[in-house]
């Protein structure tokens, strides 16, 4: 791969994220919130005690906040000003991943670990629905970097430069740490620690600069530790979902992380081994079965070579099977946990493509037929992509049908040139994800948010000019999208004796009976249908029997 090919690939798909910043609301419930939690922030001029909706807030760390604030504050608040610091971050994984990867491999396989982690879907998705994990991805893969950095700088004695390195990987530990928690710190010790067994360099366990070092990130956290211990600490017994919080410090730095291997944790969803190598296979295309042969293979061979005696590195391989196996223990999982390791599973997969299959034309049956079976998994994803196109949500248009003509036209020139088929192959899959998400950030999801009642809603009090101090929410799920996009904090009941004359209430349709009785006068100013959009199911997407699977809302003025 040429510089020009990588660039040409990583800015398609860096393009792709950016236009889904624009193009695509954000969704309920994590992003949402997020926003709102960083429009609050901003709104109250609180940064060290962090509230969600005028309530306490202690689920994750605030730097996604503080960053996301900060871009709203220079640049106003816009969904793409939300996911501005997570978009850099992003960038910062590909280019901590490109560094990693050259360090041990040369340019060739840097340039396709870039572009394998850049394709990802995981990676395409979480672009615009920002989470946490978005910016912790960078942090931990930059930190990674680093540490490595600072081993293979040890050797050739650079110690001025060689400390600055350490310090800038400890700034990154800390940046994760108050992204989304221990777990910043313990991914690169689960991933250099055995490196350096392995070479028994058995001093990396006592470095003096160690002490400094703890020091520093000591006071790199202080920050936050001081607005937790104002928050909670010296108001003991307020309630986080449902339950009395002691310390504000002690949830952050234990419960909230090791309290899911203890049962502390309030959370438990989705406890069990294989839950995140499951949703990999969606997360990780379309590269999940050539990472899978190259985990088994890189196991295989520090096997048979010797566990102290691999010449290797063995960052990526440790760093990812030894947090997949603490992630897998956890009693609550959700799918995007194991993003924090795709970069390392990216440079596994280059490294055994750039091995075996980038020059090889001379490949066994067996590799044949496993290059015939992503040609069959490439067919089904085309097929998919022009349902999507046409189906769901009407036709694309023409830019659609020209965008797609194009991703074709490559693609077969890709099956038809002389390349080696390790490059055809790797070249078509980059082209086939970047063609389907196309379609998915500048025609499906744009619609499909167009069901989410919170950012529909709030659209036509903007444009109405409304007053949004009258209105509250009465038997409907909440949507923090609704209190992002009206900028505003709406009240929220469930208590029909609440409500007065005059309020407008957001409700669903179903409860309007019962306001009728109580308020027969109401004026209905505006309906429309819901839907939870993060629960897509198959009725939904057929637009013949849409309507039976949304719920009507509506917001009445209310008068007797």
């Amino acid at each position: 791969m040429n510089k020009n090919t990588f660039i040409l690939l990583l800015a398609a798909c860096i393009g792709l994220y950016v236009i889904g910043s624009f193009m695509i609301p954000l969704m309920d419930i994590d992003a949402s919130q997020y926003a709102s939690i960083s429009r609050e922030m901003l709104a109250r001029n609180s940064f060290l005690q962090v509230f969600d909706l005028g309530k306490d807030y202690l689920d994750k760390p605030p730097m996604l906040f503080w960053l996301s604030a900060l871009s709203m504050k220079i640049f106003g608040v816009y969904d793409w000003a939300y996911r501005l610091p997570s978009l850099l971050f992003l960038g910062i994984a590909l280019y901590s991943t490109f560094k990693f990867a050259e360090l041990y491999y040369g340019k060739l396989t840097a340039r396709l670990a870039t572009i394998i982690l850049a394709s990802c879907q995981a990676f395409f998705l979480i672009a615009h629905d920002v989470r946490t994990d978005t910016m912790l991805v960078g942090w931990v893969m930059l930190s990674i970097y680093l540490l490595a950095k600072w081993s293979e700088q040890e050797k050739a004695k650079l110690s001025m430069s060689n400390n600055a390195t350490f310090f800038m990987a400890i700034v990154a530990i800390a940046g994760g740490m108050m992204t989304k928690g221990p777990i910043a710190l313990v991914v690169p010790v689960l991933a250099m620690a055995p490196n350096w067994i392995s070479q028994k360099k058995w001093a990396y366990f006592y470095k003096p600069i160690y002490i400094p070092g703890i020091i520093l990130l000591a006071i790199l956290l202080f920050p936050m530790s001081w607005g937790l211990y104002q928050q909670y600490d010296l108001h003991p017994g307020k309630l986080i979902n449902d339950r009395p919080i002691k310390s504000g410090l002690e949830f952050y730095y234990w419960t909230q992380s090791f309290g899911r291997y203890t049962g502390q944790n309030y959370y438990k969803e989705m406890g069990y081994f294989t839950f995140l190598l499951e949703n990999m296979f969606w997360s990780f295309l379309p590269w999940i079965f050539v990472f899978l042969w190259a985990l088994f293979a890189k196991g295989f061979a520090i096997i048979k070579t010797g566990f102290f005696k691999s010449s290797n590195e063995l960052i990526s391989f440790f760093g990812f099977v030894l947090t997949y196996l603490v992630l897998s223990r956890s009693q609550a999982q959700l799918p995007h946990y194991i993003f924090v390791v795709f970069p390392l599973a990216a440079v596994l997969t280059a490294n055994h493509w750039q091995s075996i299959l980038w020059n090889n034309n001379a490949l066994s049956k067996i590799v044949k037929g496993f290059y015939g079976f992503h040609l069959f998994i490439f067919a089904v994803l085309v097929i998919a992509a022009t349902i999507i196109a046409l189906v769901p949500f009407g036709f694309i248009g023409r830019a659609g049908i020209m965008e797609g003509v194009l991703i074709m036209s490559a693609i077969v020139m890709q099956l038809t040139s002389k390349k080696t088929i390790g490059q055809k192959w790797f070249y078509m899959s980059v082209l086939l994800m970047v063609g389907v998400n196309a379609f998915m950030n500048t025609h499906f999801y744009p619609n499909l948010l167009n069901y989410q009642w919170g950012n529909q809603l709030a659209s036509v009090i903007e444009k109405k000019g409304w007053d949004k101090d009258k209105m509250v929410l009465y038997k409907i799920p909440n949507s923090n999208a609704f209190h992002y996009y009206g900028q505003h904090i709406f009240p929220n009941t469930k208590d029909s004796l609440q409500l007065k004359e005059g309020s407008w209430v957001v409700t669903d349709a179903v409860n309007d009976a019962s306001l009728k009785l109580q308020f027969p006068k109401s004026i209905q100013h505006y309906k429309s249908n819901r839907f939870h959009v993060t629960m897509l199911s198959l009725p939904f997407l057929n637009p013949n029997i849409r309507l039976q699977e949304t719920t009507p809302f509506e917001l009445l003025e209310l008068k007797r």
